[in-house]
């Protein structure tokens, strides 16, 4: 499944087997929570942008349109014509981001759904079973996301639960995959670690899965409030305790500089949604840093958002066309703003994977935050 090709330092660079393709490591996944990206981006468009991954979410595909809707139209892959691997998020994260309309219980949670308010219930079976009806590649498994301050008591407990809710998910996900009107009977699980900021936790946790034998492992409960200080000090004690022959996933991050440190430190996966959501209001990455479209230094400037970059829109369009469609709020500036961003994370992810067969990953880091931290004192 996972081949490690070139280590530099602890950076991996890597391939990573599934049935819908192979997946080149570091690798950013785009999020489309329910099966789109938002910014009107189509799935010819994350085709043509380099996108390797697509993540969706078990939540909000079960509560609309629902997974048994989706199985019944031949899975996520079908349903959204993308034929790439897809990444399911367990809903363990809406454990965490729907605090007001849940409950806790060993079995699993009780929801009350955003969207009408009815009642739901997830646990490790039921949130296999989902991922199992919308056929995705790679599968996540239920856990609680505590808050990164919560009081190491709590955490305890709730780690505790989450190995617990672990082992249950691997148990389904065998039996799932056995049976005969499976879509995916290759699906794959990953575990998360969990754990808060304490270190000693997070480790114990690390040891405990990385003993269930599960094809690639994920570090959760980070950028959940915690200083970047932080969470680069629980990777680095994490990591170590990981199976260096499995893919490392960091969950929800993050900004150009989170993933440079973190591939630093041994990561290859990553999700978050900052460059579609920074995109639709008019914030785009560059390698000068990161530009504000809407502010009035832009009114007739003719440049592409940045010079040399082949994304749709720098491809065509100048900064003073984009700010104009954004300040008419025509969707168009926001979907060429979104597609430039996700087009900055992947075509950096390439350059990830280059330097670091190259033997040259820490000079690539050094050069690339030193623009990126130079071109945002200029503008500031």
């Amino acid at each position: 499944m996972y081949r490690l090709i070139k280590k530099d330092g602890n950076a991996k660079r890597g391939e990573f087997h599934t049935v819908h393709g192979v997946i080149q490591t570091p690798v950013f996944m785009n999020v489309g929570t329910v099966a789109a990206i938002k910014g009107a981006v189509s799935t010819e468009d994350l085709e043509g942008i380099g996108t390797q991954v697509e993540l969706s979410n078990t939540y909000h595909l079960h509560v609309r349109p629902g997974d048994l809707v989706v199985k019944k139209l031949g899975g996520l892959h079908r349903f959204m014509s993308w034929e790439k691997p897809i990444l399911t998020d367990s809903g363990g994260f809406q454990v965490f981001s729907l605090a007001g309309l849940r409950k806790i219980k060993e079995e699993g949670v009780y929801f009350n759904s955003h969207v009408d308010g009815r009642k739901i219930f997830m646990g490790p079976e039921e949130s296999m079973q989902i991922q199992s009806n919308l056929a995705s590649t790679i599968a996540m498994a239920f856990d609680e996301c505590a808050p990164s301050k919560a009081d190491r008591g709590y955490v305890q407990a709730s780690v505790e639960r989450t190995t617990r809710w672990l082992v249950r998910c691997k148990k389904e996900m065998d039996r799932l995959c056995r049976l005969e009107d499976t879509i995916n009977k290759e699906q794959l699980l990953f575990g998360i670690n969990q754990g808060a900021v304490y270190e000693d936790i997070r480790v114990q946790h690390a040891k405990r899965i990385a003993e269930l034998d599960l094809p690639g492992y994920a570090i959760g409960g980070l950028a959940v409030g915690e200083s970047h200080e932080e969470m680069y000090r629980i990777i680095e004690a994490v990591i170590p305790y990981l199976p260096v022959e499995k893919p490392t996933y960091l969950m929800g991050v993050g900004t150009p500089a989170n993933i440079l440190e973190a591939v630093e430190r041994g990561v290859d996966f990553f999700d978050c949604v900052y460059p579609s959501r920074n995109g639709r209001h008019g914030h785009v990455y560059t390698n000068q840093g990161k530009l504000n479209l809407f502010n009035a230094q832009y009114e007739l400037d003719e440049r592409p958002i940045e010079e040399g970059c082949a994304c749709p829109a720098c491809r065509r369009y100048s900064r003073a066309y984009i700010r104009h469609l954004l300040k008419a709020k025509e969707m168009l500036g926001m979907r060429l703003c979104v597609l430039h961003n996700l087009y900055f994370y992947n075509h950096m992810m390439e350059e990830i994977r280059e330097a670091i067969e190259k033997g040259c990953y820490s000079a690539y880091k050094a050069k690339k935050l030193e623009g990126m931290q130079q071109g945002a004192v200029k503008q500031s």
